[in-house]
């Protein structure tokens, strides 16, 4: 719904924004780990073309937003996290135009760890 009613998105974790970018563009080249994991995550209403295998999902627990973590608040669930995600907060940076990320290591794949067979 988001997708089609909207001309840019925000996208926030635990206060902070994470992603800003044209909808079209956000959804088709997610910068941010979270973003990607955010779109991953949307159902598929054609149950041949839902995925089982190699869906995307976030390891732990969400951290408690009245005591965030240091550094990127999504670092502690974040696959692509290192040692500059926890010391620095990472700033909102215009990658292409019009879309900005506040993501340490933004370019990376993969983002998430396949959730495996079932």
């Amino acid at each position: 719904v988001v997708r089609n009613i909207s001309d840019r998105v925000m996208v926030m974790y635990l206060g902070r924004t994470c992603e800003v970018a044209p909808a079209e563009d956000l959804f088709a080249r997610p910068l941010h780990p979270y973003t990607e994991v955010l779109i991953a995550s949307i159902p598929d209403p054609d149950p041949d073309r839902a995925l089982v295998d190699g869906a995307l999902r976030v390891r732990g627990e969400p951290p408690s937003p009245i005591d965030p973590p240091s550094g990127c608040r999504f670092r502690t669930r974040c696959p692509r996290a290192d040692e500059r995600c926890a010391a620095e907060v990472p700033e909102l940076v215009e990658h292409r135009p019009g879309h900005w990320a506040a993501c340490h290591h933004p370019n990376e794949r993969p983002v998430a760890e396949p959730t495996g067979s079932r």
